[in-house]
């Protein structure tokens, strides 16, 4: 499907190579400011041609608002969203119709529907994310607005070049104080500072050599992007299916390129004991209740629990690259796929303010369904629940 959420619900639409591609936006709060302003940034950080990292398809990204808002405000009426494709050549793409490219979705995407986009990947392609960075930006000023959210994500590795605080976890028994601290202070202007996404300097240098020792060999490589999700609401999310991480794991594999997800202390907690991996519950200063760790990154029987929610999302080389690729024709003939078109070496550095955006949506539909329970709950005469009297009827005022 091209929608996802419930209350507040996204629908992306358009191809990499036809006239355009944008979202509309169901659930949108009335009454908030909204102009296109508040999305290009982050379709900006998103676009293609941004630097030497990125794929030279020079695509503007320039976004126009066709619905749901008047005088700069939301009406809570959909919001329509669209950017056009300018820097288009289908002619680079002739060879797809007689070879499916490895590892892409050219032949997968003939088999379900019978034919397929004859140029660029069709909706399989990165362009398709525009609707998705559009809804996510406005999801975000919501939520920072109402609640003080503040997503931030960052390259955290490229091939086998990796930020010391997430090679140090992978090889370690307990998360390092300073990858708490890392992720209670990191900001977007320290991520943006170079061009890598990566706001390490000297883990960013190395990534911009391998990713220029790839383009230089018309390959790809692959890597990370960790996420952040600070000030976030207690006791968002549903039981069983709905689980918050599990939201979240949907969002970020319906992601293109995406291969891996783990949120908290994610696989390295499986080689950590419980007294380890238990993170025991203290009064904090603000005099709300937290954790004193947070191997849980956030998380705990689906529901938030106030603390940060951190996870890493990891992305696959590029599956198109440059180089002459042995395979078979759609006729089954071996033969010899030349690429041609222009494509990213790295995903990563376009794909951390994508992560931010289905962040998001994620925390935006959350938030509306637990606010819907609130104001259902807030309708019924107030009882009073002592957690130490639990298993006696409840006190009616």
């Amino acid at each position: 499907m091209s929608t996802f959420g419930k209350l507040f619900r996204v629908t992306t639409y358009g191809e990499s190579h036809c006239k355009g591609v944008g979202a509309i936006i169901d659930g949108v709060p009335p009454g908030m400011e909204l102009t296109e302003a508040d999305i290009q940034p982050q379709l900006t950080r998103r676009r293609p041609g941004q630097n030497k990292l990125t794929t030279p398809r020079d695509e503007k990204d320039k976004v126009t608002i066709l619905s749901g808002t008047e005088f700069g405000i939301t009406l809570g009426t959909p919001i329509g969203i669209q950017v056009p494709n300018l820097d288009q050549r289908p002619h680079d793409y002739s060879e797809t119709d007689v070879y499916p490219r490895p590892s892409h979705a050219d032949y997968t995407y003939l088999q379900k529907y019978g034919l397929k986009a004859s140029s660029g990947g069709g909706r399989a392609s990165a362009r398709e994310t525009i609707g998705r960075v559009a809804a996510g930006a406005i999801a975000e000023k919501y939520l920072r607005l109402a609640y003080g959210v503040e997503i931030v994500a960052f390259a955290s590795s490229v091939g086998k070049v990796a930020m010391p605080f997430i090679s140090e976890l992978e090889n370690a028994d307990t998360p390092e104080p300073e990858l708490i601290e890392f992720m209670n202070t990191i900001k977007r202007t320290d991520v943006d500072a170079d061009i890598s996404r990566c706001p390490h300097p000297p883990t960013a240098e190395a990534m911009k050599a391998l990713i220029a020792q790839k383009a230089h060999e018309r390959d790809s490589v692959g890597g990370t992007v960790t996420c952040v999700i600070r000030n976030c609401p207690v006791g968002l999310g549903e039981p069983c299916f709905d689980k918050l991480e599990a939201i979240l794991a949907h969002a970020m594999l319906s992601i293109p390129a995406t291969k891996g997800f783990e949120f908290g202390s994610g696989f390295n907690g499986t080689r950590m004991s419980g007294h380890e991996h238990n993170d025991p519950f203290v009064l904090k200063e603000n005099g709300k209740m937290g954790t004193l760790t947070n191997n849980s990154g956030g998380i705990q029987g689906g529901i938030s629990n106030g603390e940060n929610i951190y996870f890493r999302v990891a992305f696959k080389p590029a599956a198109t690259i440059s180089q002459d690729q042995t395979t078979a024709s759609y006729d089954g003939v071996t033969g010899v796929l030349t690429a041609r078109g222009r494509h990213d070496p790295c995903v990563v550095s376009r794909a951390v303010p994508i992560v931010e955006s289905m962040a998001a949506i994620v925390i935006m539909d959350a938030v509306l369904q637990q606010e819907s329970r609130r104001a259902a709950l807030s309708r019924l005469p107030k009882v009073d629940i002592n957690p130490a009297l639990l298993g006696q009827p409840p006190k009616k005022e």
